[in-house]
């Protein structure tokens, strides 16, 4: 998305940001006969378009699950670059015409400025990706074990056991190889410190006598 789209982002979603709140607790309504997408946002004709990956198709978004996604969006568009949105919702038939019908959009999963994510080969082999700063780290966490990057350390690749917890929350955590990490999760709106990246989940990470914190998102092989 080229900077003009962004900047008439700005002019056009505070209009609508007044009112979008974004759930800090995960929806306790059932995810039947909605699909989870990923996907570019524009602006045009006074409306939020979602267009998603390698489609030409453009929905119009109605934030019906008060996700904060317009508020959200309106944000990082202040800064040019292509708008990425991972969102799960409905597909309706669109109230204006000009696109392909509409978005329901129901849950956030992240939004933030990527030119690539739509080209990320790991996101449907993963269960959850966790990345932090100060100092660097990212942990990706698949079905066939959690892979561990630091600055200045070799990467770890362990087997791992998830425990769920009151409130949404969890637990990956494991003691091979003689080290023992844990990732600890909350559904709780999570902006990157680097990158503006919204994500839906914080994330806690503790290992080698360090607590490094940071935000997380599911992958496209977790099925909430």
């Amino acid at each position: 998305m080229r900077a003009a789209p962004s900047l008439l982002l700005v002019a056009v979603l505070p209009l609508f940001a007044g009112c979008q709140m974004l759930a800090e607790k995960p929806q306790a309504a059932s995810t039947a006969g909605q699909t989870r997408m990923q996907g570019e946002l524009s602006a045009q004709g006074g409306q939020l378009l979602f267009k998603p990956c390698e489609e030409t198709r453009r929905f119009a978004v109605n934030d019906s699950g008060n996700t904060g996604l317009l508020q959200e969006a309106s944000a990082l568009a202040a800064t040019p670059g292509t708008l990425f949105a991972d969102v799960r919702g409905t597909l309706s038939a669109s109230q204006k015409g000009g696109n392909d019908g509409q978005f329901n959009v129901q849950r956030l999963y992240r939004v933030e400025h990527s030119s690539s994510a739509c080209s990320d080969p790991n996101f449907k082999r993963l269960t959850l990706r966790a990345s932090g700063h100060e100092p660097d780290w990212s942990l990706k966490a698949s079905g066939k074990g959690m892979v561990l990057e630091r600055v200045g350390q070799p990467s770890l690749a362990v087997p791992y056991l998830e425990e769920q917890l009151p409130d949404g929350r969890f637990s990956l955590n494991t003691e091979a190889n003689g080290q023992k990490v844990e990732l600890w999760v909350a559904p709780q709106r999570c902006v990157d410190s680097a990158t503006g990246s919204v994500q839906h989940l914080r994330a806690e990470l503790r290992v080698d006598g360090q607590t490094l914190r940071g935000c997380a998102y599911y992958g496209g092989s977790r099925n909430d």
